[in-house]
C-alpha cells in the first residue's frame, strides 16, 4: 500500500519536473523536490522499490537542475 502511495506521489511530481525543465521555469523545482521527498519517504517505508526509485529520479534531476540554474533558472 505504501508503495502505491509513493508511486502516485511520484507520478504527481513527474509532470511538474518535466514542465520545470523548460528554460526559465527552474524555480518550479523548489516545489517539485519536496513533494518527491515525501514520496521517497513512503517508498522507503514500503517493501517495493518502484516508488522509491521513481521519486529518487525526480529528486536527482531536480537537484541537478537547481544546481545548474543556481536555484533560479
Amino acid at each position: 500500500m505504501l508503495n502505491l502511495i509513493s508511486i502516485v506521489i511520484g507520478l504527481v511530481a513527474l509532470p511538474g519536473a518535466l514542465i520545470a525543465f523548460v528554460p526559465l521555469l527552474g524555480w518550479l523545482y523548489w516545489f517539485v523536490v519536496p513533494v518527491a521527498v515525501v514520496g521517497l519517504l513512503f517508498g522507503i517505508l514500503s517493501r517495493g522499490r518502484t516508488g522509491r526509485n521513481l521519486n529518487l529520479i525526480v529528486i536527482v534531476v531536480g537537484v541537478l537542475r537547481l544546481m545548474i540554474g543556481h536555484g533560479i533558472f
